[in-house]
């Protein structure tokens, strides 16, 4: 489940933030702007407020939000927001399609030299990551060997992870110790060696006005929860019922936050509440990871505080820099 997009912190609890932690980031319209942050924390909404302020193209950096399924699931942009502003790189991928960050490495690049300023707005840190220090082009791992590193447990998968690798990725995420084990036995390489291999990045981090959401988990989980029940006021049980005929736990866009709870709810094996609480559940559990990758890896990034009453006060709409 990625965030919403809304009006710009309308309607949204509200904390104290002392005047001493709040520093003004400026926002330049010839600067790409990167917005990261936990998922339901307003990334999509201080997008459109960037967008529609000072102009610019909104690019999504999500990881499902690329699919052309689970649109109220995932939290694309809807027809307002579309209308608002320009966006790009939403629901353009097959549901039943694989796709990594070198996928979207790809997808992205042209909006980096293109006509209008990007905003490049998502929760997945390893896209960001990718981008602003780079990626080393690992070959795809074969369809028949994933089929296979699907039947295995995650113990049997660090197995076959080697150590070096095993001290950077999180070893409770399957994802990423599955990505790990397939790259090994793939390449005979580990993923650690490829890492050190890795070419210069496509967007210095320097070259872009990089902004994280740092969201209080009371605040957040609070909003999880209401945002969950909105999606299924907006039909998100409808279009489970959609997907359903087609649906595949294998597939990557069904790694979407909600949609095997609300899929096992259509097959009689949980009732409604026990998907909504599983789901709701999840998506927190998402978030903490989140917040624990950012606040690890965006070190040098602006934090801005989102639950301040009005964050829109933080940030300056500078005029064009010459570079």
């Amino acid at each position: 489940m990625s965030e919403k997009p809304g009006r710009f912190n309308g309607g949204l609890p509200t904390i104290a933030i002392p005047a001493q932690i709040i520093r003004m980031i400026e926002i330049s319209p010839n600067k790409p702007v990167l917005i990261a942050g936990p998922t339901a924390s307003g990334k999509s909404a201080l997008a459109l407020h960037i967008a529609q302020t000072q102009g610019g193209i909104i690019v999504n950096a999500d990881a499902l939000q690329v699919f052309d399924g689970w649109r109220i699931l995932t939290a694309r942009p809807d027809d307002n927001d579309l209308a608002a502003a320009e966006h790009a790189l939403y629901g353009h991928v097959p549901v039943d399609a694989d796709y990594s960050v070198g996928h979207w490495l790809r997808d992205v690049t042209p909006f980096l030299n293109g006509p209008k300023r990007p905003i490049i707005v998502g929760g997945t840190g390893l896209n960001f990551n990718a981008l602003t220090q780079g990626l080393v082009d690992i070959p795809v791992t074969p369809n028949e060997l994933r089929l296979h590193a699907n039947t295995l447990d995650i113990k049997t998968l660090l197995e076959g992870v080697d150590n070096a690798t095993r001290t950077r990725i999180d070893t409770n995420n399957r994802m990423r110790v599955q990505r790990a084990w397939e790259v090994q036995q793939n390449t005979g390489r580990g993923l650690a060696a490829w890492q050190d291999a890795t070419p210069p990045p496509l967007l210095p981090l320097d070259h872009a006005t990089p902004i994280t959401l740092d969201a209080p988990k009371d605040w957040l989980d609070d909003r999880i929860s209401r945002r969950f029940d909105l999606m299924l006021e907006q039909g998100a049980l409808d279009e489970a019922r959609a997907m359903l005929p087609g649906w595949n736990p294998d597939h990557l866009s069904a790694k979407a936050i909600g949609a095997p709870e609300l899929i096992a709810h259509l097959k009689g094996e949980m009732t409604l509440d026990e998907a909504r609480e599983a789901a709701i559940i999840a998506s927190r559990q998402y978030a903490k990871r989140q917040r624990t990758w950012f606040r690890s890896r965006h070190k040098l990034w602006h934090h801005l505080p989102i639950a301040a009453a009005d964050i829109s006060a933080t940030l300056a709409f500078v005029p064009d820099k010459p570079d």
